[in-house]
């Protein structure tokens, strides 16, 4: 048995405001151990569950934040930017049997700890097919074209309320509760290791790959802060403006559409200039 783990940063155990997550803060340097200690649990939950083989995919920010040493030495992590499938890298190999969301947080315009959907900031707002989608929502369609299942998700409380959605079967752990976008009830990375590695050997029963979802099209909506980000957007081929601050683009596979989604991003986060975004 194979897992994936999709690592995210915002969902982790005490973290609450963008220091402790922005890359060369003392702030993200004290959290990044309490980020490699929910990962390391789930991994040993999975072993314990009966997995052979953990491979992580950093997926926050530069996807170079988790301390490797710091690891089980059967865990392998793969780190870095610039990755095919981008936070669920890995997935499309056709090895992996079930995948967990370490760390995810709730979507752009929704309640949730640093809520948000791939930018920080600039997206006020993503739809899929017009239903409201978290990157835990657009990554699970990514990977059920795959027949890999969600089986584990952590972060907050809301995170956990948003993957009910997404991979209702999948096991949650919420490691702290939602009080506003700076502030949660966060528990002791002890309890969460404990509660993270019990949920981890639980999902890896749901662990069995899947036949492939064919659910296309997709119909992507972003909506962003500003007029001009909408305009930015434009450059990737296929992205058309539906209103002032909104585009859309449909692809036939998910594949396709996160791959679009990322070109979008990229494309829109170059388009801010410092104070004015």
């Amino acid at each position: 048995m194979k897992i994936l783990i999709s690592a995210d940063m915002e969902g982790a155990t005490g973290v609450t405001w963008p220091a402790d997550v922005l890359p060369g803060t003392p702030q993200w340097e004290r959290c990044r151990a309490l980020f490699t200690s929910d990962v390391n649990a789930a991994a040993l939950g999975f072993f314990d569950g009966g997995a052979d083989e953990v491979l992580v995919n950093e997926a926050h920010w530069t996807m170079r934040n988790l301390l490797l040493e710091e690891l089980d030495p059967r865990v392998q992590m793969l780190t870095g930017r610039h990755k095919a499938l981008s936070m669920v890298e890995g997935v499309q190999h056709g090895d992996v049997d079930g995948i967990a969301f370490v760390g995810y947080h709730a979507g752009a315009g929704q309640e949730g700890v640093l809520a948000h959907t791939y930018l920080a900031n600039q997206i006020t707002g993503v739809w899929l097919n017009d239903v409201r989608a978290s990157g835990g929502l657009l990554n699970a369609h990514v990977v059920a074209e795959y027949g890999v299942p969600v089986v584990l998700v952590t972060g907050d409380d809301l995170a956990c309320e948003d993957a009910l959605g997404y991979a209702p079967e999948a096991l949650k752990v919420a490691v702290k509760d939602h009080v506003s976008r700076y502030a949660a009830v966060c528990r002791t990375p002890t309890r969460t290791a404990a509660d993270i590695r019990a949920a981890a050997k639980e999902a890896a029963a749901l662990a069995v790959r899947r036949a492939p979802v064919d659910g296309g099209p997709y119909t992507v909506a972003v909506e962003f802060d500003a007029e001009h980000l909408a305009m930015a957007a434009t450059v990737v081929p296929g992205v058309a403006r539906t209103g002032e601050r909104k585009v859309a683009y449909t692809s036939g596979t998910m594949y396709e559409g996160i791959r679009t989604f990322k070109a979008v991003t990229t494309i829109v986060s170059a388009a801010v200039e410092e104070q004015y975004g």
